[in-house]
């Protein structure tokens, strides 16, 4: 009789060992299985991050190409004086509408703010007309442009010190 205990005591251990192993092996499988799953979410929202931002800044080489003539469609109108209907005029208009379409912003016009290096490329600095524009933004030389949040150029400025 001490044989048969002892055999079902010995069968019972093993029982009770293989149920916690097998609960253990549960516990990493879900374990695994559950950092498998975030890291998938996590590779899912990275990149379509990056899809939005690459769809966002896709058209950076033409805008930069662009900026140019722009200014100089500006400098045009205002050297030459031409009113809102002259067909210059009309097609600078156009082509700001659509490249706002595309995500293009002007900066604000910085004149007589702090330079703000974030923004702003000092390209000269001049004696300050009045004490109160020193370290101020006095003129500026380029516009500053975002596409989308990200900006594509600095605004080139001249301070006064």
């Amino acid at each position: 009789m001490t044989t048969k205990k002892t055999t079902k005591n010995k069968s019972s251990k093993i029982k009770s060992l293989k149920k916690n192993n097998f609960k253990k092996e549960l516990e990493l499988e879900k374990d695994k299985n559950l950092r498998l799953f975030a890291e998938f979410e996590n590779f899912r929202k990275r990149t379509a991050k990056e899809r939005l931002e690459l769809y966002s800044t896709a058209n950076k080489d033409i805008m930069l190409v662009l900026l140019p003539i722009l200014d100089n469609f500006e400098r045009s109108i205002k050297a030459n004086n031409y009113s809102d209907s002259d067909g210059p005029t009309l097609i600078y208009k156009q082509l700001k509408v659509e490249l706002e379409k595309k995500g293009l912003k002007e900066m604000e016009n910085p004149i007589g703010k702090k330079l703000d290096t974030d923004f702003h490329e000092a390209t000269a600095n001049v004696p300050a007309p009045k004490k109160n524009q020193k370290g101020k933004i006095i003129d500026v030389i380029e516009k500053g442009y975002f596409l989308g949040e990200k900006i594509i150029r600095y605004a080139k400025v001249v301070v006064g010190n």
